[in-house]
């Protein structure tokens, strides 16, 4: 956890060096399969890992009918939230929070 404190650090220092927004960089607007910390880095806004141990990689977000996380106080998800327009149909625990293990199905809020 340390490590990851340093490494966030040094990209949240590193940030004003960086180009555009609009560019690829080599902290943010990674692409999918790109190592990353936070799914902020991410044009998917999904950064997954499979385990506690394993490096987090960008990911495409769930579509319909796929299994999903409601948004992460963490910014690194074991399965990535919802695409835009979809919602995660969860049933939200207050231990699941913290650990990270609320999963649901993505819906479209507009079907019925």
């Amino acid at each position: 956890n340390v490590l990851s404190a340093c490494l966030l650090l040094a990209l949240l220092l590193l940030g004003p060096a960086l180009p555009a927004p609009h560019e690829r960089g080599l902290i943010f607007n990674l692409d999918t399969g790109e190592l990353c910390l936070q799914s902020a880095q991410c044009k998917s806004g999904c950064c997954h890992r499979h385990s506690g141990l394993s490096l987090a990689r960008c990911a495409p977000k769930a579509a319909e009918f796929q299994k999903c996380s409601p948004k992460s106080l963490y910014g690194v998800y074991y399965v990535c939230p919802c695409e835009s327009g979809l919602n995660c149909d969860v049933d939200k625990t207050i231990v699941g929070s913290i650990t990270n293990s609320d999963f649901g199905i993505c819906k479209d809020p507009h079907s019925s």
